[in-house]
């Protein structure tokens, strides 16, 4: 009997970002994708999120290998991370594994993998499968979906896509190739992109935005022009440098990823710019306004972004201000809605004027919608499927899709993550269930758990109060003290009176727990803790961190 063939989910279902599982076979695994998320407001201070590698780790040299079917960090991102303790070749198209292999370098993790360049069409064996690289669109170049010969017949995961008709470098979505699949060997289960299965109708195609850049730098032809936009949409910088060639202006690159990103893709012949229209930003403010245009990062107002640093008044390289139009061509991810606003508010706050999604067509999603699924459906014929990519509602609405298109509910699987699936010869059941939680990355930091960051939360929502004590334990006295601090909780202007009962309620605590022969500094600290903070939830209705520092003398 056949081998049966086993599917994990480790990122990606549920969310939008750490887009990761694991395909396995005769003993083999193979993984799809090993991406990261970034912060919401609910991890202050997190600069990364990552899928939960133990179930990698336990693998293994089972692992054989990673496929990419795209460049984006959030499938390609925690690469420089899982690298750090596993080794293995990594496959994907040229732009794609440039795009990977910038943030391994930086990790200096390159010896402990491979980059194997794959074609359009082009069939490899890896491990104990066959993977065809499928043609898809997307907004980034090079992107595949992939269809999986296994023992159980093939598997076809789609990658992020969209149907476009009119890319901008003619390269379109192999249907044709996945309706012969579907017609000669039969698909038996479908991955299928869910970001968009709440959306109607069809996605625009991505020629569209060089139309409505080209109407907004027509009117604009006075001032500067930034353009901010995702450092990997290696078609939207396209369109921008035809456009700003156009109209006569030179192209800047600003933010690191930028400059890195428009390099890599020109020395592959991806993005096509004269050397003589694209300079360095240092040269900027030798020409001017109305010849400047400025490709940017920070499109989802970062931190310390280019784009953020401008609406702040504090980029190196130029001052945004009045006759200056900036661009934001993206949307903003869920989540990052309140610093995007902060940007713009920001330049508007300089004299920059805004143009972005809401108000002018400079964007279109890269990511298929309702009809654009129907249409994948309709050509693969799965006789199972599973929605991936998408928070929970996009994966519920992705599912009824899908039976409204036919497939027996019994065969539509809802899975999340750390679910395995398992596909038999006349069956796909869940099976076991993996840790696949958050790996939070702070800084140099590996993990940061969930105890942080709820501490986190607490002192920027409510404040900390640190109470100081000294106490002589065998002679059951407090020597000096109690004595309090406090950020980021009462006012000094009303704090008087407060502070004064709990610094009264502290000693009366410290006396009465060291005439009962209570010596320990955690016990004595854990009491006071506890009335104090039972005294300020009365007082104030709030609820600050609070910290007893207990010394012995």
């Amino acid at each position: 009997m056949a081998s049966e063939v086993k599917i994990t989910f480790l990122g990606g279902l549920g969310e939008i970002g750490r887009n990761c599982a694991t395909i396995e076979q005769d003993g083999e695994a193979v993984l799809i994708d090993c991406g990261l998320m970034f912060p919401t407001l609910d991890t202050p201070g997190v600069d990364l999120i990552l899928p939960d590698f133990s179930y990698l780790r336990e693998l293994g040299k089972k692992l054989v290998a990673c496929v990419l079917t795209h460049g984006h960090e959030d499938h390609t991102g925690g690469l420089s991370y899982l690298l750090r303790e596993l080794k293995f070749p990594i496959y994907g198209s040229e732009i794609t594994l440039g795009l990977a292999r910038n943030r391994i370098d930086e990790a200096g993790l390159t010896d402990n993998c491979s980059f194997e360049v794959v074609k359009d069409l082009e069939r490899r064996k890896i491990g104990p499968f066959e993977f065809e690289f499928i043609p898809v669109t997307h907004s980034v170049p090079h992107s595949f979906a992939l269809a999986i010969r296994s023992a159980k017949g093939v598997i076809f995961h789609s990658g992020d896509f969209k149907i476009d008709l009119t890319p901008v470098d003619s390269r379109l979505m192999d249907l044709a190739r996945i309706g012969e699949i579907s017609k000669s060997e039969g698909i038996r289960l479908l991955l299928a992109d869910s970001t968009n299965a709440e959306e109607n109708g069809h996605s625009e195609s991505e020629s569209i935005v060089g139309d409505a850049l080209m109407e907004v730098f027509a009117k604009h032809s006075s001032g500067r022009i930034i353009v901010g936009c995702f450092a990997s949409h290696i078609h939207r910088i396209q369109q921008i440098a035809n456009v700003a060639t156009a109209v006569d202006r030179k192209v800047f690159t600003l933010g690191r990823s930028m400059g890195k990103n428009v390099a890599l893709a020109r020395k592959l012949g991806i993005l096509q710019i004269d050397d003589d229209m694209i300079l360095d930003i240092e040269e900027v403010s030798k020409y001017p306004p109305d010849k400047v245009c400025i490709i940017s990062t920070g499109s989802q107002g970062e931190p310390l972004s280019a784009l953020t640093l401008m609406a702040l008044g504090q980029n190196r390289w130029l001052e945004v201000g009045q006759g200056d139009l900036v661009i934001l061509s993206a949307d903003a991810i869920p989540g990052n809605e309140t610093a995007v606003g902060k940007v713009i508010d920001g330049l508007y706050r300089r004299g920059a004027r805004v143009v972005h999604p809401a108000n002018a067509k400079v964007h279109t999603s890269g990511h298929a919608k309702r009809d654009e699924l129907r249409t994948l459906l309709a050509i693969a014929k799965p006789e199972y499927f599973v929605p991936v990519h998408g928070e929970y509602r996009h994966l519920y609405n992705h599912s009824r899709i899908a039976m409204e298109m036919g497939i027996d509910s019994e065969n539509v699987l809802l899975a999340q993550d750390g679910d395995s699936i398992v596909l038999g010869d006349d069956s796909l059941e869940f099976s076991d269930v993996v840790p696949a939680g958050y790996l939070y990355v702070d800084g140099v930091v590996g993990d940061v758990s969930h105890g942080v960051l709820r501490d986190r939360k607490v002192l920027s929502e409510e404040g900390v109060l640190v109470i100081f004590a000294a106490v002589d334990i065998s002679n059951a006295e407090i020597l000096v003290g109690p004595e309090i601090a406090t950020k980021g909780f009462i006012p000094a202007d009303e704090g008087s009176i407060r502070l004064e009962e709990i610094i009264q309620r502290s000693r009366e605590v410290l006396s009465k727990e060291l005439a009962n022969g209570n010596v320990d500094k955690e016990s004595l600290s854990k009491a006071v803790r506890s009335a104090i903070g039972k005294l300020v939830s009365r007082q104030t209705k709030r609820k600050p961190m609070i910290i007893p520092v207990i010394t012995e003398v």
